[in-house]
């Protein structure tokens, strides 16, 4: 295909500069993207890789299979459930009690296409889960970030995993009734969720001028994550087939395997700095993007900050 669909050439072997010293915290990295994600930075010796998942023995599994690929990759279990702000919380003191520093928070996990339920914290499982969960671990960690930003040799990045889904976001963009989002579709819904991370990346960004904040768009990633939409929505059960069927033959632009997935994010984690920090969106592979007008609106990404802000206060976050 021709490049302009895909994006810049990116090999992650060859174009991932050494990350000798470094410390790299990964949500969701036991399958999918996330694995990947660790596999290809465990090649450029990272002092320290933390996995963090909810499952300890699914979480080991890929432990065992990255390091049968890197025999001298340092990656450790961290347990972390972003659908609950205790289990979040307890991740937070577990990674610095183990670490002082923290250069690379890639916030990968996700969940899409669920029906509508609420987390024990009282937020829309998407939004609960994909904004909620990944903005508080940011915020526990982010002492943490700022001390590392202040070494000689600092290049500390946050990356979110979002997807251009957020396209499917409800007007007026961000929805702050709970409750009222439960008549919303569930792909409305994970939209939702998707902006959340477009917005909550810039926002930190612009707080945090020391720190590298983005948010990124893997593409569409034929995985079992589909297999939740194939089943409350005829055109996906349909299409799911046909998508997976080419996806390995490179026919349809923006639609990756795993490995291919993988690469925006790993993109961003490695690029050079000053590049990356110029756009607060990046679609494959390292494309400079703007989204929609919602992601585009610094103050709606103010006011979600401001928002979710007093949200962890009423929990004594």
């Amino acid at each position: 295909m021709l490049q302009w669909l895909f994006g810049r050439s990116f090999d992650p072997n060859e174009d991932i500069q050494s990350l000798v010293g470094r410390i790299v915290l990964v949500t969701g990295g036991n399958n999918g993207l996330g694995k990947e994600t660790v596999l290809q930075l465990a090649k450029h010796q990272p002092q320290e890789i933390f996995l963090a998942a909810r499952t300890r023995s699914k979480a080991e599994a890929a432990i065992a299979e990255i390091k049968a690929a890197v025999p001298n990759a340092n990656v450790t279990f961290l347990e972390l459930d972003l659908s609950s702000f205790a289990s979040i919380e307890q991740a937070a003191k577990d990674f610095q009690a183990r670490s002082d520093r923290l250069d690379i928070l890639i916030n990968n996990a996700g969940i899409a296409g669920v029906p509508y339920s609420t987390t024990g914290d009282g937020y829309e499982i998407q939004f609960g889960t994909n904004h909620m969960g990944h903005a508080l671990l940011t915020k526990l960690l982010l002492s943490t970030l700022l001390k590392t930003a202040e070494r000689p040799d600092a290049d500390v990045r946050v990356i979110n995993v979002t997807s251009k889904g957020h396209m499917f976001a409800p007007a007026p963009g961000i929805i702050y009734d709970q409750a009222a989002l439960e008549k919303q579709k569930s792909l409305t819904r994970y939209g939702h969720s998707k902006l959340a991370n477009i917005l909550h990346a810039r926002e930190l960004q612009h707080r945090c001028p020391s720190i590298t904040a983005t948010a990124v768009h893997p593409g569409v990633i034929i995985t079992d994550i589909y297999n939740t939409y194939s089943e409350t929505s005829w055109a996906m059960r349909f299409l799911t087939p046909i998508a997976k069927a080419v996806t390995p033959y490179g026919i349809l632009p923006d639609v990756y395997d795993i490995s291919g997935g993988a690469l925006t994010q790993l993109w961003t984690a490695s690029a050079s700095r000053e590049e990356v920090r110029s756009s607060y969106y990046w679609t494959p592979i390292g494309v400079k993007s703007a989204g929609t007008s919602y992601a585009q609106d610094a103050g709606l990404a103010a006011e979600l900050w401001e928002w979710t802000e007093k949200e962890f206060a009423k929990h004594g976050l």
